[in-house]
């Protein structure tokens, strides 16, 4: 697969069918090219016009001069698979499709996009679109779209799914004087998607955040890694269309995908690190704080107003986002009692009084750029007749700008109002400032900020370890779906069938048994002991509870006779054809003072395993009123689920003299993971309800679907999982036993006393400079790693009866997998044991197996252990003493 080089700096473009009529898609991005001010070779190809635009015009694609590194495609959708296989003869690396209508297919039933993917893989020959805008790169001044509005050069890079969302952000962006390090409309992304965009556009010098707009996804592994590995570099956005059931068809019918709750994105969005915002105003909102805002230090905010009304509205926008308000101290309150009249506010939202002139703002403002009381500040103004608005707005900034402190805070502005206050906020905006409208939009803005720091926070927090499932009962729960599915391709069960299983993961399930008629129900409660559960058992009747097939707590053998034919009775007048599979008996669970929980797994088209959690109920909607989680989950990821779902509401905690525990919770989440990772046939489980009851946790009612799976279990997962496959124990030339495996989360406490036993000048060789002690975050990039795209295997041995990393061999993959850079690290007093080959030669098996083109590493020319070592692996070694460096290549397949 080719790269994206030709797409992202373009030496040459040619339009075809190009035109010169007014309005024409041919026309307009001619005139886009041309006012843009591209430096390269622009070539329109038509056969009507001698000229476009003023630019000589070539009859056909073979008669081009040059081979172009872009076309543009403005033709209708019928000529483009032949336009296509005109384009891949000559050789072409990019073309971009304009055309929305290639959805229709031919006599054998294959689409005019099919045909054109299908030409253009042959060719290595890469598709934007169709139903693309375009590109615009306002660094190269190239403007190859099809849009009304060019774009200012400025360093947020901005991908789309949609084309009106270009020009709507675009126009308004011009407006604000906000510009763009790069524009691509990706259209129906029949090629071209957001995962490859996302790595280039990390890298990118001109780019510092990255917004989105996605319809749908596509390859849900792709670009979650993407997504992740981006947002450790930049500042990334996401606006997703599609949040409701409409929505989602709308949204499909647009982009196509699949129809994925909107939970589940959310779930996808904040495991990468990235910040979600619910809509355009919130996006404009975001983009004025990202252009103009530096990292955030921490969450409080100060407030500094003329009027009282809008900053409580400020203060509400605040407190109902989860956001903090600083709070002043004694020594602060004193001084601003110096500067301000008796009646102001003596609190934060600090209020100045109606009749708060300029000089009044000015002081307050250095008061707190002057403290460390608050890490952010909002300065609202309202119309005032003693306040002028422009005329305040100005000493503000040039107050902002003369305060040597003034980097450390973000500061934000809203100045209401329109007719006076509209020069204010240009002022705001010309100073690099961000302004807004209205109270609430300044505080969103700055939440926006807040929760990007929470995820970012989140990505970066270690795990603390969960007792996994033993191997030989979760080989025992493999054996049991087989002979579940022996005869079958795919089975649903209920809570009687499905007990067994549970237990393998270490689930308590309440007893349960079968009864045909009212007579037998009454010999296994006499068999269980009072009280007892009666529930309908039928396939056909999704709800029990439409048919008040639920009856609890009965005392006695008249009760339960009563109550299993009253079921019955019920049943068969509602629903005569429905299937009755008799009646379920259950002891009763200790419900009072417990909380019931509802619980999910469900395989999604895209994301694939989903768990879900909520309050239940039978009026349950798990769009509404679920929160989602991908996949696999640690401790921390599971607490993070259950406390993102009660800050929500979906889980409303009752005042019980015995709480729900988290923890207790959260372990049991990490099992269902466990199972959903290691069970690919579990298509389905349906836990309604959990009983909680503090510590302890009971399954009262489950259904369970299984469905045959052949291939690579993890490939469903839109995370990969930790690759146990991959363990190894090894004994070293000294005798030493290791356990060699990929590195977890949880190990950061152990790597960070593995690099205190690593010699300074085994550190400086390894990381070229000299380091000092690394922190959480320096060790959470190392042990948090994304196994799809990354490996670090590390050496682990119990040699003193405790746990220690004794050496670390890592790869980093490059996105088109043609090249992993690879560095090995061994503790600097065990050397000369054979460590060090082990090491390498199982990066470099992994690698192998990956299908990488080559491994590379550098190195000192003083390093003769590593050179040499590399050497005798069959690496290529050119040492370059001039720059004190040693490359080693490998070349794999």
């Amino acid at each position: 697969m080719n790269t994206l080089d030709h797409l992202l700096k373009p030496t040459s473009v040619a339009v075809i069918g190009a035109s010169t009529k007014e309005l024409r898609a041919g026309n307009i991005v001619m005139k886009n090219l041309l006012l843009g001010g591209f430096e390269g070779a622009i070539m329109p190809v038509t056969p009507k016009y001698p000229s476009v635009c003023g630019v000589l015009a070539y009859k056909t694609v073979d008669a081009l001069p040059i081979t172009p590194d872009i076309a543009i495609l403005c033709t209708n959708a019928s000529r483009s698979v032949e336009l296509v296989t005109e384009l891949s003869s000559k050789g072409i690396s990019t073309v971009i499709i304009l055309s929305s209508d290639m959805a229709q297919v031919n006599s054998n039933n294959v689409s005019i996009e099919e045909q054109c993917l299908e030409i253009a893989k042959k060719a290595n020959m890469r598709i934007l679109g169709p139903n693309s805008l375009g590109v615009i790169l306002p660094w190269l001044n190239f403007n190859a779209s099809f849009s009304p509005v060019s774009a200012l050069k400025g360093k947020i890079a901005f991908i789309s799914q949609s084309a009106a969302v270009c020009t709507t952000i675009l126009d308004w962006a011009n407006d604000k004087n906000i510009g763009f390090s790069a524009f691509f409309s990706l259209g129906n992304a029949l090629d071209i998607d957001f995962a490859e965009l996302l790595d280039r556009l990390s890298m990118d010098s001109h780019t510092e955040a990255i917004l989105l707009y996605v319809d749908t996804i596509k390859d849900a592994r792709r670009f979650m890694s993407a997504a992740r590995a981006a947002s450790r570099n930049r500042r990334i956005l996401v606006l997703k269309g599609g949040r409701t059931t409409g929505g989602r068809k709308a949204a499909q019918r647009h982009t196509g995908g699949s129809d994925t709750l909107d939970i589940i994105y959310d779930s996808a969005i904040r495991r990468t690190g990235m910040l979600r915002v619910n809509n355009t105003h919130e996006l404009f909102a975001a983009v004025e704080t990202l252009t103009h805002s530096v990292p955030l230090r921490g969450e409080r905010l100060a407030i500094i107003t003329n009027g009282g009304g809008p900053a409580i509205m400020a203060v509400d926008a605040l407190l109902e986002r989860g956001g903090k308000l600083a709070k002043l101290d004694d020594e602060t309150i004193e001084k601003l009692s110096t500067l301000l009249p008796p009646s102001w506010s003596h609190n934060n939202p600090i209020d100045l009084v109606g009749d708060a002139g300029p000089n009044r703002y000015v002081a307050t403002l250095n008061t707190l750029l002057d403290s460390n009381l608050a890490d952010a500040i909002l300065i609202m103004h309202s119309p005032s007749s003693v306040s002028p608005s422009e005329q305040t707005a100005q000493d503000i900034v040039d107050a902002i700008k003369a305060h040597p402190r003034h980097k450390q805070f973000n500061i934000l502005t809203n100045w209401s109002g329109e007719l006076t206050a509209k020069p204010a906020r240009l002022v705001f905006t010309q100073a690099g400032i961000p302004t807004y409208r209205t109270p609430e939009s300044a505080v969103v803005a700055f939440m926006h900020l807040v929760e990007y720091r929470r995820n970012q926070k989140q990505l970066m927090e270690t795990p603390t370890s969960s007792e996994p499932v033993h191997v030989v009962e979760l080989n025992q729960a493999k054996e049991w779906i087989g002979r579940k599915l022996s005869e079958s391709n795919s089975v649903i069960l209920d809570t009687h069938q499905i007990g067994k299983f549970l237990k393998y993961f270490n689930f308590n399930v309440l007893p349960t048994w079968i009864a045909s008629d009212a007579i037998e129900a009454v010999h296994v409660a006499e068999q269980i002991g009072y009280p007892v559960a009666v529930k309908l058992r039928s396939p056909d009747i999704v709800h029990k509870s439409d048919v008040h097939g639920v009856m609890l707590n009965l005392r006695n053998s008249v009760e339960v006779a009563n109550a299993a034919q009253a079921i019955l009775d019920r049943t068969k007048l509602s629903y005569p054809a429905a299937n009755i599979h008799g009646l379920l008996v259950q002891g009763m669970g200790k419900l009072a003072g417990g909380e019931e929980i509802r619980i999910k797994v469900k395989t999604d088209r895209t994301f694939g395993p989903v768990i879900l959690i909520g309050q239940g109920g039978s009026e349950w909607d798990e769009s509404i009123d679920a929160a989602a989680a991908l996949p696999p989950l640690n401790m921390t990821l599971a607490r993070y689920l259950i406390v993102r779902a009660i800050k929500s509401g979906k889980i409303r905690p009752q005042k019980l003299p015995e709480p729900m525990d988290i923890k207790g919770l959260s372990e049991f989440l990490v099992r269902l993971s466990q199972m959903v990772v290691d069970c690919p046939q579990v298509q389905e489980l349906d836990i309604h309800p959990l009983l909680a009851n503090g510590t302890e946790f009971t399954v009262l009612d489950a259904d369970l679907t299984l469905k045959k799976y052949e291939g690579n279990a993890h490939e469903r997962l839109a995370i990969r999982p930790y690759p146990v496959e991959m363990e190894e124990s090894l004994v070293l030339k000294d005798h030493t036993k290791i356990l060699l495996r990929p590195i977890l989360p949880e190990d950061e406490p152990l790597h960070a006393e593995f690099i205190n036993n690593v010699s300074k000048e085994d550190l400086y060789k390894r990381f070229f400079t000299d380091v000092g002690e690394f922190n959480h975050e320096a060790l959470a990039n190392f042990t948090q790693i994304d196994y799809d795209r990354e490996m670090a295997f590390v050496a682990v041995s119990n040699a003193d009866g405790n746990a220690s990393i004794i050496g670390v061999s890592r790869a980093l993959i490059n996105h088109q997998n043609s090249d992993a850079e690879f560095a090995i690290l061994i503790r600097s007093d065990l050397k000369g044991n054979g460590l060090g080959k082990v090491l390498l030669a199982k990066i470099i098996e992994y690698c192998r197996d990956k299908g990488t083109t080559q491994i590379s590493g550098m190195t000192m020319p003083t390093n003769r252990g590593m050179l040499t070592l590399a050497q005798k692996l069959g690496f290529e070694v050119d040492v370059q003493f001039s720059d004190g460096t040693a490359d080693m290549v490998l070349k794999l397949n």
